[in-house]
């Protein structure tokens, strides 16, 4: 048998392998490092979105607080408008017949309209505070979808992440940094606005 002459194929196999180890690792650790860092922004823009769509519920249900007691005072309103009709009803057969209207009936219409008027100023400030709280709780409502878009962007791009070190495709990564890069500007956006 002629002797054949050998190749260090295991020396040279080792360093190819070493080399796609290397490549493959930094690609692993870039997709790894980015990946954590959006999970890191998507946790925080997922308790800003929760935190902003509580404090939201909260204004809108002081704002239906507000508008029940707003509703009470228009109520009393009424009522006070109605004892003043029967108080002006009541000096018409005075008047009708020429006589003079008790000095009482006079007191009790001049009260009923300065007590109607205070209970209207009461309702209408109850009003105003109410349509403040909720115009508040719908612009927390706003920035709540915002954070919560930002969260839905950050998630895809780290899914993205997750099936680009599977592949190892860059072109997929690529994808998942811009699509984070994206929830990242909306999320900002939202925390500076």
């Amino acid at each position: 048998m002629p002797e054949e002459s050998e190749v260090e194929t295991e020396k040279l196999r080792e360093a190819i392998h070493e080399e796609m180890e290397k490549e493959g690792g930094s690609f692993l650790r870039s997709i790894a490092l980015t990946t954590a860092i959006l999970a890191a922004v998507a946790a925080i823009a997922a308790l800003k979105s929760g935190s902003t769509a509580n404090e939201a519920l909260v204004l809108k249900t002081e704002a239906s607080r507000l508008q029940a007691e707003a509703s009470d005072q228009w109520a009393y309103y009424q009522a006070k408008g109605i004892k003043l009709a029967i108080t002006e009803a009541a000096e018409t057969p005075y008047r009708a017949s020429g006589k003079t209207v008790p000095g009482e009936l006079g007191e009790k219409e001049a009260r009923y309209q300065k007590e109607q008027d205070e209970i209207k100023k009461a309702a209408e400030d109850k009003e105003k505070e109410r349509d403040a709280k909720s115009l508040e709780g719908d612009h927390l409502m706003h920035a709540h979808h915002a954070f919560a878009n930002s969260v839905a962007l950050l998630q895809v791009a780290i899914a993205l992440g997750a099936l680009a070190a599977l592949t190892r495709a860059r072109l997929v990564w690529f994808s998942s940094m811009v699509l984070g890069a994206i929830g990242v500007v909306v999320f900002g956006i939202q925390m500076l606005g």
